[in-house]
């Protein structure tokens, strides 16, 4: 029997404690889409790494930029949607 060694997850830290000047707003959807899903889900914390007060504030950014229409909700709205057109 072969003993392997165990794999030892990085340390995950929390983007925006290291880098005060990162600006987590709603008018900064490229910095945002990092954080959601390419099905148009936010992406957990415990995956991300970001810290639970910082969590808060990112999941309320996403919200008001896809109000905003600043971002996708979903990958049906992401794609070109051709329209019917009637012959």
């Amino acid at each position: 029997m072969a003993f392997r060694k165990k794999f030892t997850p990085r340390k995950k830290f929390c983007r925006f404690c290291a880098d005060k000047e990162m600006p987590l707003d709603y008018k900064r959807p490229d910095i945002l889409r990092d954080f959601v899903t390419e099905r148009g889900k936010i992406i957990a914390r415990r995956i991300t790494g970001t810290c639970a007060k910082h969590q808060r504030r990112l999941t309320t950014e996403i919200k008001r930029a896809r109000q905003m229409a600043l971002m996708f909700y979903t990958t049906v709205h992401s794609t070109e949607v051709k329209k019917k057109t009637n012959l």
